[in-house]
């Protein structure tokens, strides 16, 4: 009995930890692949005299992804007034025209109502039809990770983990099917093998796994970081003081430097945290941003 258990767990251990292997090639020759394309794409620029400048939702889903995204054209319309977005949580609409088609996918997840929690309006502009277009162009050019990258290895982790623990769970088995006082723990002490190679692939999954699992590619970070010096690597510093003068109109172009971003850009790199307005911070993170 004891053999079957010890085969189960070398087996599971084995191709789960192969799996993360043949995972993480793949990804390291799909993100390779776009930094190629994006050379490429950078030297037509220079021939041509192209601006191959990032948009502010192409910051935002490089930063932090879709659920950035979302957070950045909601709190847009915001400061526009053509959204309000109450403390509690609640996205409702003032101004139901909106002026690219981003704006009208979160127009169109808020619904014909007019109102709606916004962790619902987030998760319904993720997977609208504009923002996996943005995320495909994103992709061909080579600074977004596709998403079979991310989530495959996402899974193959997930998979190392069940291994580890199938391993134990075995090796649990083989001791308490073994007659009493008969415990041959040379046999136990081939359990640890497995146990072993499933664990430190973990480890290493776990340390090495950043590359695959951000949204960003190498050269969507690096074209980020040098958009905007000291942005994503850096923890932001105080929100700035909020203006009193009116809104961002567009967002479209703003300025670079730590010290000389405006709202948007911040939020956009940082997350909802670099938000001064108070009010904008509570209805974000009260849904769980």
């Amino acid at each position: 009995m004891w053999l079957l258990f010890l085969l189960l767990a070398w087996a599971v251990a084995v191709v789960s930890c192969v799996r993360v292997c043949r995972t993480a090639l793949a990804a390291g020759l799909a993100l390779h692949r776009g930094a190629d394309a994006t050379a490429d794409a950078d030297a037509r620029a220079d021939d041509t005299g192209a601006d191959a400048g990032l948009t502010l939702y192409e910051t935002a889903y490089l930063a932090g992804g879709p659920h950035r995204l979302a957070d950045v054209v909601l709190v847009l319309m915001a400061q526009q007034r053509r959204l309000h977005l109450a403390h509690t949580g609640w996205a409702t609409v003032v101004d139901p025209v909106g002026q690219d088609p981003v704006e009208r996918a979160a127009l169109s997840a808020i619904g014909p109502e007019g109102q709606r929690r916004i962790p619902a309006v987030r998760r319904a502009l993720t997977s609208a039809e504009a923002v996996r277009g943005l995320a495909d162009r994103l992709v061909h050019a080579g600074l977004a990770a596709p998403a079979a990258v991310r989530t495959g290895i996402g899974t193959a982790v997930r998979h190392v983990q069940f291994a580890a623990l199938l391993v134990l769970l075995a090796a649990g088995a083989t001791y308490w099917a073994a007659p009493s006082g008969e415990v041959d723990w040379l046999v136990l002490a081939w359990f640890a093998f497995p146990l072993v190679l499933t664990l430190g692939t973990w480890a290493v999954a776990r340390a090495e796994a950043h590359p695959y699992t951000a949204w960003a590619t190498e050269a969507g970070s690096a074209l980020l970081r040098h958009e905007h010096p000291g942005g994503p690597s850096r923890r932001p510093g105080p929100p700035p003081a909020e203006p009193t003068g009116p809104a961002e109109p567009t967002g479209l172009a703003e300025p670079t430097g730590l010290a000389g971003l405006t709202g948007l850009t911040r939020l956009a790199l940082f997350g909802p945290t670099a938000l001064a307005d108070p009010g904008l911070r509570a209805a974000l993170h009260s849904s769980g941003a």
